[in-house]
């Protein structure tokens, strides 16, 4: 392998300054023409160019590799539209819980002001884009990690697994999947079906277990889902959601309010419903709407409190 002589410049100007010596004028031109060929020779195989009519081609060069740097770089978060990818801290901040049970509202974090977060697909996708359901018992894996158990105020056998697509904030088309009533499931399927076709974005669609239900409040979560083994918020009786007649869509865009209880907590920005922002629901709107024609009343209605993300087949 060659390697290129490096001279110094103060050796190029020594060789500049330097009176070269004496010669017979035919041994120094004899001298002067092999010195010159050598030097073609060696400079020829360095290149790795070659000679006569090729040499004149253009070559391909690797491009010079960036320097290393000492400091790792900063995550560049994913975006999709107008969507990022969620905030790397967002379900892990828990938060005190009050002597009632419940954790103290919180100002909303700047990263949730208007929040619009690519969906993490936790069923595959549909391939072609559109919209797709199905209905069926639900698969005893399913109801294993579920809120489900035999104290629940519904059988098994008379819920329904759900599976319909949505739209999220990305613009993509995601899979969700639901539990609910029996009675209710195919008119689910056409709420779905309503929302998907208007492009109303949903962040998160799953079925939580018994331990996300009762985990510590993180004050953030902002999963669609519609069964849910637990009694109404603050008191012993059973929710509409442990029956699987009610919905609860896109809870941070929607949160709960009552008195000093918000949920979830840190969605306080969202407690100003004149600010319209995607996912929210309002009224007369296509979500609204959607559920009033399987004759589904809102919580947004509600006299005593709020529950903007509440949806349910009794009005309760």
């Amino acid at each position: 392998m060659c390697a290129p002589e490096v001279v110094s410049s103060s050796t190029r100007s020594a060789a500049r300054t330097t009176a070269a010596p004496r010669w017979r004028d035919g041994g120094r031109a004899a001298c002067l023409l092999a010195v010159a060929a050598l030097v073609g020779y060696v400079l020829s195989g360095c290149s790795g160019a070659p000679a006569g009519p090729e040499a004149d081609k253009p070559t391909q060069t690797a491009a010079a590799s960036p320097t290393a740097s000492t400091e790792s770089p900063s995550p560049v978060p994913t975006r999709i539209g107008n969507a990022t990818a969620a905030p790397s801290w967002l379900g892990t901040r828990v938060l005190p819980v009050g002597p009632q049970g419940f954790a103290a509202a919180q100002q909303t974090p700047t990263e949730l002001r208007n929040r619009s977060i690519v969906t993490v697909d936790d069923l595959p996708p549909p391939a072609d884009g559109r919209f797709h359901a199905t209905v069926q018992a639900v698969p005893a894996g399913v109801l294993a990690r579920s809120s489900w158990t035999k104290d629940c105020p519904v059988a098994a056998a008379d819920l329904r697994y759900i599976t319909v697509s949505f739209r999220g904030f990305d613009g993509l088309a995601h899979t969700g999947e639901l539990l609910a009533n029996s009675r209710a499931a195919d008119d689910l399927v056409t709420v779905f079906q309503r929302l998907f076709a208007v492009g109303f974005p949903i962040e998160r669609m799953r079925i939580s277990s018994a331990a996300e239900l009762n985990a510590p409040p993180t004050g953030d979560d902002n999963t669609t889902e519609a069964f849910a083994c637990r009694p109404v918020r603050g008191q012993n009786g059973w929710s509409q959601h442990a029956y699987g007649l009610a919905v609860d869509l896109n809870p941070f865009q929607n949160p709960y309010h009552k008195g000093e209880i918000i949920l979830p907590e840190l969605a306080t920005a969202y407690l100003d419903r004149a600010d319209a922002r995607p996912g929210m629901v309002q009224p007369h709107t296509q979500a609204v709407r959607a559920f009033a024609a399987i004759g589904w009343k809102w919580g947004g209605d509600y006299r005593s409190l709020k529950d903007y993300m509440h949806f349910s087949a009794t009005g309760g």
